[in-house]
């Protein structure tokens, strides 16, 4: 009797129940697939960095006895699908029964439990065993109307104990410290570099190109830099709790031209991939705040990304998939401008983020939602192409992640289920945040006139556009007063501004 037990890439969980054992009746499956690659197109390094963790977990697995089949991309046996795949292992292997993971994605869910069922062997689902909130649960908690994150994450707080007094009120007497978190990086403190590999993995980078799979960026694959084990995920985690986590939470809504990564973790990738769990993530940082090595303020910023918005966001998406990746409620239909492929952008800010993210498949959640996603939703383009492109480039998206973060924070489509008002700002924010405007082609301080910013005027042309939907808003008040108070030649030609930029938005 043979079981099979597959295994995902995102589910290298070297600790899960399951590889506690070893059983000769038991083989691990994993598979490199086309369908994976292809159903959006990914950035170089987010596929070479899947399949080299892949390799190795699989490597390590039959180091520790386990029985292991694995099918590489290039193998001529591989047909390139979960279930496509499944039908011939299974008479090859002579299974009599299947066993899988939850899968953190709606569509491989999907997939996988159709190829599951129609196997017609005896099987079963076991939790993947790395949130802090089952899936089932997390998907309840979110069916009917969606509280406020500061509200989950409170709940979450007092039923993991975690920075949390005997009496259940929370340590230094605030849940968030959220407004001592905004600052702007002067250039001092230094920004350590991250814990860097370089891992050459140019043989697996040769067999991905020879499969066909198409990619986007830079695959850096004679110097590939993520952690692709749990041994190095974890050194990645060692290091910026010894070198980062003191100043993250100060500036980690800062951006800069000098530093890429600042003080932020670098951890999603191997989180979301599982060599890291985020509750030992959490208890690393709780243990530089316990030994006096980072301030509360800065240990609870981290914590709150862990604890808080990273399992708010997948219970949103489990409880209003499929229908939420639909959703469209700025009816925004623009196209994506073709620079967010090349970075080739007059804007400062765009192209240092949109380069970093082509060089590294990286960038932080503020160039994320303030630069690349701001500029989207402000020029109206449609949340289907800022998906896919999200998706695509960044080497930690995953749908469960990527989808509520975009379409919903980001781009506001899913109509005020994640935030109660859109993210947008002007150039007003970004210089407040960066050092980028000073060298830039446009003038920030412009709303209209010759090389005035693009941003200025994309703002104020949304936030007209919109004015029935969000002029009730208690939090945008103070935007719809300001614009009211304009001279009417102003506002007329910032709109008009803005007309011309939306014309043009690929040669911006």
């Amino acid at each position: 009797m043979t079981c099979l037990r597959l295994v995902l890439g995102d589910q290298l969980n070297a600790r899960h129940p399951w590889f506690g054992r070893v059983d000769d009746a038991v083989a691990y499956v994993l598979m490199e697939l086309r369908s994976e690659t292809d159903y959006v197109r990914h950035h170089a390094q987010k596929v070479l960095g899947i399949f080299a963790a892949m390799r190795r977990f699989g490597e390590a697995l039959a180091s520790a006895g386990h029985r292991v089949v694995y099918l590489r991309i290039g193998d001529p046996r591989n047909r390139q699908a979960f279930g496509a795949n499944l039908r011939w292992l299974i008479d090859e292997l002579q299974a009599t029964r299947l066993e899988r993971m939850e899968a953190d994605e709606w569509r491989v869910e999907q997939a996988l439990g159709e190829a599951f069922d129609a196997s017609g062997l005896p099987h079963a689902v076991v939790s993947a065993g790395h949130f802090l909130l089952e899936r089932d649960e997390a998907a309840r908690r979110f069916a009917g109307k969606v509280s406020r994150m500061e509200v989950f994450y409170r709940e979450l707080r007092r039923r993991h104990r975690i920075l949390i007094e005997p009496d259940g009120e929370p340590r230094g007497g605030r849940w968030n410290f959220d407004a001592d978190n905004r600052a702007r990086w002067p250039g001092d403190p230094p920004a350590p570099a991250w814990p860097w590999q370089r891992h050459d993995l140019g043989t697996l980078w040769a067999e991905i190109e020879a499969a066909g799979v198409q990619t986007i960026g830079k695959p850096d694959a004679d110097a590939f830099g993520w952690p692709l084990t749990r041994r190095e995920a974890q050194a990645w985690l060692a290091d910026f709790v010894a070198r980062r986590l003191a100043h993250f939470g100060r500036y980690q809504d800062a951006i800069s031209g000098r530093s890429r990564t600042l003080f932020h973790a670098g951890l999603s990738f191997a989180l979301n991939l599982k060599m890291l769990h985020p509750r030992e993530v959490i208890d690393a940082a709780l243990g530089a705040f316990g030994r006096g090595e980072a301030t509360l303020a800065a240990t609870e910023g981290f914590v709150r990304q862990i604890l808080g918005w990273r399992e708010y966001v997948r219970g949103i998406y489990w409880a209003r998939m499929p229908g939420y990746a639909r959703l469209n409620a700025l009816a925004a239909r623009r196209p994506l401008p073709g620079w967010y492929w090349s970075g080739d952008t007059r804007m400062a800010c765009l192209h240092a983020a949109i380069g970093q993210s082509l060089a590294l498949g990286y960038a932080h959640h503020i160039q994320r939602l303030m630069l690349t996603g701001n500029f989207a939703l402000l020029a109206g383009c449609d949340p289907d192409e800022v998906d896919a492109w999200y998706l695509g480039i960044y080497v930690d998206a995953f749908e469960w992640v990527e989808l509520p973060n975009t379409r919903g924070m980001s781009q506001f489509a899913d109509g005020g289920v994640v935030g109660s008002k859109p993210y947008s700002g002007s150039a007003a924010y970004v210089n407040r945040q960066s050092d980028l405007c000073r060298g830039c082609h446009y003038r920030h301080t412009r709303r209209h006139g010759e090389r005035a910013c693009p941003l200025n005027s994309l703002y104020w042309h949304f936030h007209v556009r919109h004015r029935a939907r969000f002029e009730r808003n208690p939090r945008l008040a103070m935007t719809y007063r300001g614009w009211d108070r304009m001279e009417a030649a102003e506002r007329a030609a910032t709109l008009a501004q803005a007309e011309r930029y939306l014309e043009q938005l690929d040669s911006l």
